[in-house]
């Protein structure tokens, strides 16, 4: 297992010298995680104009099992189906997160009975935990007082954000029946409301911030 501090040092060269950049997990098991194909590129977009990141403007792919995995600061997971993660991936996943690096999982609608048990793989002596409203990555830039948006009805229930800590900050992010993917998606995909889908970037750009910036 790479040691955390040798881990920095390579993930601080490695935005140092090719900028910051972001990517979409390409796991296992049959789920689309391929979803939402506009969202990051969007995201991006709105992050660098409105937080003045200098993300590269279009996302990368990255399979947990790969070393290239250390080079993303920040990682964007979505779908609706079955999640499957090998022993080689947990153990790489969680190198990964433990040495500094941000995973958002975002449920595309059906996804929580598969990435649950996954986590739970993942970091068995950890429990996520949900976040509450005061937490800083809910006002780090744009103001949700009220917590994680509302973006499509899904099952009507009220939208959650759980997560891993670590050291006190979030490693793992899990946003559940928000949707947040969608309203990052191009307009015309979902039909969204443009407040809607605003709010959805916003808050976007808050867990990029907090995950670069924590």
């Amino acid at each position: 297992m790479r040691k955390p501090f040798l881990f920095l040092v390579v993930f601080f060269y490695a935005l140092s010298s090719q900028g910051q950049e972001i990517a979409v997990l390409k796991y296992d098991g049959g789920g689309d995680w391929y979803s939402n194909p506009t969202a990051l590129k969007n995201l991006i977009k709105f992050s660098n104009k409105t937080i003045h990141t200098s993300i590269a403007s279009q996302p990368g792919v990255v399979h947990p099992e790969d070393p290239a995995l250390f080079s993303y600061p920040f990682v964007h997971m979505t779908g609706h189906g079955n999640v499957t993660f090998s022993d080689d991936a947990l153990k790489n996943l969680k190198t990964y997160l433990m040495g500094g690096g941000f995973l958002h999982i975002d449920d595309n609608y059906g996804m929580k009975s598969y990435i649950l048990p996954q986590i739970k793989k993942l970091f068995p002596e950890k429990e996520l935990k949900e976040i509450s409203t005061d937490h800083p990555i809910f006002s780090i830039h744009f103001k949700f007082p009220n917590g994680l948006p509302k973006i499509h009805e899904h099952d009507g229930l009220p939208p959650q954000a759980f997560g891993l800590f670590h050291d006190n900050k979030v490693i793992l992010l899990f946003t559940f029946e928000s949707d947040l993917g969608d309203g990052w998606e191009d307009a015309i995909v979902h039909n969204d409301p443009e407040d809607v889908r605003l709010s959805a970037l916003k808050m976007g750009a808050n867990i990029i911030k907090y995950a670069f910036e924590f």
